[in-house]
């Protein structure tokens, strides 16, 4: 069985490589998104029409991974709610609101800060202990960003600070769902759990357009061609795709691996923000990035903590 190899010995290449490219996948989300801002549109329909494009890629997967397996049980959909809400709508409403604000770089950045992040709520939540060498690489991350997050600040005014709070709740969101998905995924499997979740997420971000657009949801659906074009781009290689790999990545390295790797993820943001979105490449962003991944690196090489004494 799949979950009798998870988290466990084997090669791990395989897990190792599908989150590099999830990692990859996911950063160019932040590239499409502003160039979809370009043509005016807002952080909500933009959000929602990355989710209506992949609520049938979603929804296909949640259908081909659950064939010939027992329904979900009212425990199992209760968790599914939770994720998607989440994983997809909350971390993705969050981080497509501080787009508007700061540059791709500095989110990106942010983003790579999860394992941090998850390393935090398994000390609180599931009773890790957290060393020496941990918190060093959490100051060394944290460093990282700060010092492009002064940067930005000095350029771009006050809506930085706003811009970079948004990302960082974008980023705790997705660290929650990182954690909640590792104790489900062995029991439901990465491909069912994936596509729930989002078929969920995707039906929060249309009902939250709905709801926000009451009035004239028709009218408030109008946008430029190219942004339906970018949307179609972001349902499928930025979400879909690596949302798939993540999980994959997730079911075979577990949830705090998964979160360490991918290191790549930074330097090909600010690779595509320099090319597609005139970005500056300045030397505070390169040592800022290079904090960050020293911080994740420093993590990635810690021993698995010992595991929580029992009362």
């Amino acid at each position: 069985m799949t979950p009798s190899r998870s988290f466990g010995g084997g090669a791990r290449w395989p897990g190792l490589l599908l989150a590099i490219g999830g990692a990859v996948a996911f950063s160019g989300k932040a590239i499409i998104v502003k160039l979809a801002y370009r043509h005016g549109v807002d952080a909500v329909t933009l959000i929602m029409y990355r989710m209506l494009f992949a609520l049938p890629l979603f929804a296909a997967m949640a259908w081909w991974a659950g064939r010939g397996r027992p329904a979900l049980t009212r425990r199992e959909a209760l968790a599914l709610l939770a994720l998607g809400f989440s994983g997809y709508y909350l971390a993705s409403l969050l981080d497509f609101m501080g787009l508007a604000l700061i540059s791709a770089s500095l989110e990106r950045l942010i983003l790579y800060l999860n394992p941090t992040i998850v390393l935090g709520l398994s000390v609180l939540f599931l009773g890790r202990r957290v060393t020496l060498r941990q918190l060093a690489a959490l100051g060394v991350s944290y460093a990282g960003v700060l010092l492009v997050f002064g940067q930005e600040l000095q350029f771009q005014g006050a809506d930085v600070a706003l811009g970079t709070a948004l990302v960082f709740g974008s980023a705790v969101s997705y660290a929650i769902y990182l954690v909640m998905s590792g104790q489900w995924v062995g029991r439901l499997g990465a491909m069912r759990l994936a596509g729930w979740a989002g078929s969920i997420a995707c039906l929060f971000c249309i009902g939250h357009f709905l709801v926000a657009n009451a009035a004239d949801p028709l009218g408030a659906a109008r946008v430029a061609e190219p942004v339906l074009w970018l949307s179609v781009l972001n349902a499928t290689a930025c979400t879909v795709a690596p949302v798939w790999m993540v999980m994959m990545a997730i079911e075979r390295l577990g949830p705090t691996l998964t979160a360490q790797t991918g290191m790549v993820g930074p330097m090909s943001t600010i690779a595509m923000g320099v090319l597609f979105l005139d970005e500056p490449f300045t030397p505070v962003l390169v040592a800022g990035t290079g904090l960050v991944l020293a911080g994740v690196w420093l993590l990635a090489r810690q021993p698995a903590p010992p595991k929580p004494t029992k009362a």
